[in-house]
Parts: C-alpha cells; structure tokens; sequence
C-alpha cells in the first residue's frame, strides 16, 4: 500500500504502476512481510495444501477465507498463511464454489465426484490426442483417424480429438492434412483425394444402384430402316443412331433415332427416383457414374444387332436442294445395323474423301447424303445465328481425347468440326429444335436452354439459362431448343421424352394427360436441381482432366513443352488442354506460340510452376486463333484474376462449338476437353448443350 485516502487506497504494483483501490475490495492487509516475500511464501504453501482435506475441514456451509484459516492452522492466520490458502481455494473451483468477496462454500460430494471425472476424462483425452499425434508425425495413421479420414478432411468435427490430433501434427510438421493423410496411408493417391472429396459431398451413401427389376417398353411398330450409330469407341451409353431410306417419289427419309428409356420408367416410380437424384451421368478420363444402373442402360441402348425401343425423328427431304418437305415422331422398334466408331472412321471419313467419293467404310453411302444435309443444316443456323448479330462460329479449334488404362493416360489431339462430329452435332441440334416445338405447339411444357431474347441484339454477357418454355437460343441460331437427345445420361432429357411421348400419344389432350402439367412447381425443381448437380459435375470433370494433365507430364518426363499464349500471364500447353499462369510473362500477343521449362507441378494442389524459355517470331497458334479462346480452359486455372476470365469470356460467347454430344461428352475411359460454356460454366453453349 502506499497510501490510504478516506473509502480508498492508492497501491504502487511492482512495476511501479499505481492504481487506486476501494476498501470494500480489500481481503487482506498486513505490514509485514514485503509483498513479492509474501507471495512468494503464499504460493509454497498453497501447492502444499491437500484439496481433499481441505474440503473435509470446509464443511457444508457457506465460510470467509480467514474463518477456514483459523479452523485449518488452529491459529489465526499469518498474512502469508492467509493468503497461501486464497490462492488455494480461488484456484479449486470445482472443490470450492466462490459466493461473494472472499466467501466460499465446498461443492457438493456428487458434483464434485462429477466434475473429477470430467478432468480425469480430458486427462486420458489429451494423452490420446498427445498419441495419435505422436504416431502421425512417425508416419503412422491411427486406426480410429483411419476409418474418419474422409470426414477429417472434408467435413471435420473440429471440437474431436482426431481432428485436433490431425490438426496438432500438421502445424508442427508443417504440411496440410491432405498431405498427411496420403503420406500417412489414409487416402491411397492424390488421384483418390480428389475422387473421394467429389464423393463425399455428391454420392456420400457410395455410387452404386439397389437391385431394381426393369420394366419393358410397350408393343411398339417395327420401323422398316437399317440404323447406325456413331460414337467414340469406349462408349457404351448409346443415345443416339441414325438411318437414311430412299423413298419411292425420289425423296429421301432421315431416321435420327433417340433411345426410348421414357417408354419404361415411369415418373416416380424406382428408377426415376434414381435417375433424378443423380440428374446426370458423371464424367472423368478414365471412368464415369451412370446415372442409370447397369441393367436399365443394357435394355435401352442402341446396341448393334438388337432392335431397340427409340423415340424417331423423320425429316423427309428433296435431294435436289436439300430442303426440308415435313417431319414426324414416332415410337418404335428400331433395327440397329451397326456401332461406328470415331477411331476407325475419323480418318477415313474426311471431307476431301466425302467430296470425291474415295474410300471405303459401313454406311458410306448414308453418311455422304448426311452431310449434304447438315451442310445446309448448318447455313441455315448460321444464318439464324447472325441475324441475332454473332459472328459465324470457327470449327478449327481442336479437342483433346483423354484414354486412361492401368493409371495410364493418353491424351490426343482432334480437330472439332470434322465431318463426323458435324454430323451428329447438326442432326441432333435439328432434333432438339424440332422436338422443342412440338411439346410447345401442344402447350406441353418442357425443359429448354434459352439464350438472349427474339428480336433484340444479343447482350455481351448473355449466358445461357434452363426455362420450362420455348425461347430462342441465339448461339445456336435456333428458336427453340430442348434437350432431348441423351435421355440415358441427362435427367432433362429424360423428363423431354415424357412431354414429347404424351405429345405423339395424345395429342391436343397431351397438356391434361402429360407427366408433367402447365405450371407445375416440380419442373421448376428438376431445373434448379440439375443446374447444381451439373455444375458440380463439370467441377469434378475439369479437376480431373487437369490431374491427368499432370500425370502425363509425369509419364512422359516432359520438361521443354511449347504452349500458346490466351491472354496477358496466361498460356496453354499445345499437346495438353494444360492452362498455367505465368506471373511477370513479358508481354506476348495472343495466340503466339511459346516455348516453357516446366520446373515442378502438384498433383494434390493441381499446381504448375514453369519458366519463359523462348519467344519465337509471331506466329498464329496451331488450328488458328480461336483456339485459344477456350474459357473452360481458363476457368479451370487456380487464382486467375476475374479480369482475365472476363475477357476470355467475351472471346468465347462469339463461338459456339458444334463437336456433338456424343463425340464430346460420353465414353468410359474417354473424356474429351470442350469449349463447355453454358449457363453454369460460360456464356455460350457446346458440345454438352447439344
């Protein structure tokens, strides 16, 4: 104390700081000994008092500090007896319960019991914490972290004694808990960590299907046509196939022929339930999760040499220009002759071959009357395409085709546009359109992809949307479009079968009599619904590719690559659909083709670090300058500045690709990289929206 003033005292601490204290607050006052003395003397007899005997002494009863003293010294206490035994009490809450100004009054037996157990419980809990992370820094994973990997890394309980042992061991080795974990054993791969974080929050309940019985379409007609389909050679979804009948008055019949999963499953019954929980087959190089199960895809697909249920588009034309004379859908039994395959055809089938008639393939001579109809199929869109005020799409970008066998990946270059791919793309894009009108010629509502509005210029950043009604989409330069052609891998697909079927049925009844009525709230949710999942899943497929990406980097101990520049730091690899962002890159114009070190990647982080070796003399990038335009490319590079994306985004809505649904985003150990730019990933539709 330094000085005492009426109520209040003024105390000096032992830093020399001064504060001023009110009597009430005073517990205790002595003269003697020095301060730092008495609580050094305090504090030796404090950790000398036994709680236990202490409590006993305490009794039942509410008690002053000084009165326990007395009764526990058998003499009033010396300032530093008193004081030793404050520190004591103050310090045992769960033994004594502070009731007021140097009060106490001992915890009841049964809480204090209760509350010892507690302590002793999260004694033995820090010692198992101190274990797991001892054996995690020893490069062990305990079992219990073992059967909580997944969630530890994904979806942790942070107040849980693996996650803050996982948690402890990362800070002091340094490292992140996915990088533990695979070094540990806990995820196999940094493959597996990538697959098994898309899992936990897509397919947390696993990916496969409980046994379902499938249900046979009806008695259909057996459709008098030899029809084939193409595909990429791993593809086993087969949606689509076409067939081409020469009439007798010198017209010529075109079959797109789309198969018929609507005609069997039903809405709300088993498969549906299935299906539309999953709204979409997934897609990765190397595998894919049906959305379908395995026995329900073998009963619908367009397999070669089975007669198939299809729902079938008939365009019948005049050869002599081409033009299209009238259309109709029916349900039917549809023979199929044969599965072509983009690997043995694509070579084959060029349009130099097409023009002079040179080679020899199944179904030459439908294919050759098919691309004379999607080339003016084509004219007529693009047609349709300016007049909304877009420029004419370039088909000289190229694709890349991902093979993966054994954890062996390939990865090819293709040319989009070849005549194969166009076929399939226009035909389809014709289907869709066509069925698309039909369902709203009925006041059936269906599923649409909608983009910009009739009649006005097309706004820059117009991105394509879902609606329940027809309206145009002007980056395919059609009024209307409706996906219908993928109803074993798309859940709007088959949700459009339905309306269409009830369409071709029913008739002007079809609106009463549809699965889906005028208005319906459920549409609106199947749209959202899909619109997420689909997103999520193109995520997943872009994470993926770009893994694989750097694992051929690895397989083929790449060091000198060559890339071409998209914009400002940003450059792609010109064998690999590879983006890397250079920081500080000299200013290089677009398109220029570059030659990079790559000095290290990252197969948990998907990161690249690469060195500027060489600028050669300006040169226009491989397949031209549009080929850089590729925002799904740019969209899947870590930390890219959104002005980048932005301008790589108004590249991309001029283009719209026309690869082909089933060239570009089918087969099960290939995934092709797209200019995928619909609503959720762009501003423009792709391969994937056709």
């Amino acid at each position: 104390m330094f000085s005492q003033q009426g109520e209040s005292y003024q105390v000096e601490m032992a830093s020399g700081k001064r504060s001023k204290i009110k009597a009430r607050d005073v517990l205790l006052q002595f003269a003697a000994p020095a301060p730092a003395e008495l609580i050094e003397k305090a504090q030796a007899l404090a950790d000398e008092i036994d709680l236990d005997f202490l409590w006993e002494v305490a009794g039942t009863e509410e008690f002053a500090f000084a009165d326990l003293g007395a009764e526990y010294f058998g003499h009033a206490p010396l300032p530093h007896e008193a004081a030793g035994l404050l520190f004591r009490l103050h310090g045992a809450p769960i033994y004594f319960y502070k009731k007021g100004k140097g009060r106490y009054k001992a915890a009841p037996e049964e809480s204090l019991k209760a509350a010892q157990a507690g302590l002793e419980k999260k004694r033995l809990q820090a010692q198992l914490q101190q274990q797991y992370v001892d054996e995690l820094k020893a490069g062990r994973l305990p079992a219990p972290l073992q059967a909580l990997a997944l969630q530890l890394l994904f979806k942790p309980d942070k107040n849980s004694i693996e996650y803050k042992a996982l948690d402890a061991a990362c800070k002091d080795l340094q490292t992140s808990p996915q990088r533990l974990m695979l070094s540990t054993g806990g995820i196999a791969s940094a493959k597996q960590l990538h697959y098994a974080k898309f899992l936990f929050e897509f397919f947390p309940k696993g990916t496969g299907f409980p046994e379902l019985s499938v249900p046979p379409p009806p008695a259909l007609p057996l459709a008098d046509v030899q029809a084939f389909s193409i595909d990429d050679v791993t593809t086993t979804e087969i949606d689509d196939a076409l067939s081409v009948t020469a009439l007798p008055d010198g017209m010529v019949r075109v079959g797109i022929h789309i198969a018929a999963p609507g005609l069997g499953v039903k809405r709300d019954d088993a498969i549906d339930a299935l299906a539309r929980h999953r709204m979409s087959t997934v897609y990765m190089p190397g595998e894919k999760i049906t959305m379908l199960p395995d026995n329900v895809v073998a009963a619908f697909t367009l397999d070669q040499g089975k007669t198939c249920a299809a729902l079938s588009l008939y365009a019948t034309l005049d050869p002599a220009d081409w033009r299209l004379v009238s259309t109709e859908t029916r349900a039917e039994m549809v023979p199929i002759a044969a599965n072509l395959r983009h690997n043995d055809l694509d070579a084959l089938v060029t349009e130099e071959a097409l023009a002079d008639g040179s080679g020899a393939y199944p179904h030459k001579d439908d294919i050759a009357v098919l691309w004379q109809w999607v080339q003016v199929l084509e004219k007529g869109r693009m047609a349709k395409r300016e007049s909304f005020g877009l420029r004419p799409e370039q088909n000289n970008r190229v694709d890349f085709n991902f093979y993966v066998e054994d954890d062996v990946v390939t990865i090819t270059r293709r040319k989009r546009g070849a005549p194969l791919d166009k076929i399939v793309a226009e035909l389809m894009i014709f289907a869709n359109s066509t069925w698309g009108k039909l369902i709203a010629d009925h006041g059936v509502p269906g599923i649409y992809r909608a983009q910009g509005g009739a009649g006005s210029a097309w706004p820059a950043k117009m991105q394509v949307r879902m609606v329940t009604h027809a309206a145009p989409h002007q980056g395919l330069g059609v009024d209307q479009y409706a996906w219908s052609t993928s109803p074993l891998r798309r859940y709007t697909d088959l949700v459009n079968q339905w309306q269409i079927l009830a369409c071709i049925e029913h008739g002007v009844t079809a609106p009463l009599v549809a699965p889906f009525k005028p208005r319906d709230a459920d549409l609106f949710a199947i749209v959202s619904a899909f619109d997420a999942a689909y997103a999520g899943y193109a995520d997943f497929q872009n994470t993926m590719e770009r893994y694989w990406c750097l694992r051929w980097l690895a397989q083929e101990q790449a060091k000198l690559v060559d890339a071409v520049v998209l914009k400002d730091e940003i450059v792609r690899l010109t064998d690999l659909p590879l983006v890397i962002r250079l920081p500080g890159m000299q200013q290089v114009a677009r398109g220029l083709q570059v030659k990079l070190d790559l000095v290290r990647w990252d197969e948990v982080d998907l990161n690249i670090e690469a060195r500027l070796l060489e600028v050669p003399v300006a040169q226009a990038a491989p397949g031209g300058i549009d080929e850089v335009d590729d925002i799904e490319d740019i969209e899947g590079l870590e930390g890219i500045e959104s002005e980048a994306l932005e301008e790589a985004e108004a590249a991309s809505e001029e283009r719209v690709n026309d690869g082909g649904e089933d060239v570009q985003n089918d087969g099960d150990n290939n995934n092709t990289i797209k200019n995928q730019s619909d609503g959720d990933r762009s501003a423009v539709d792709s391969a994937s929206d056709i």
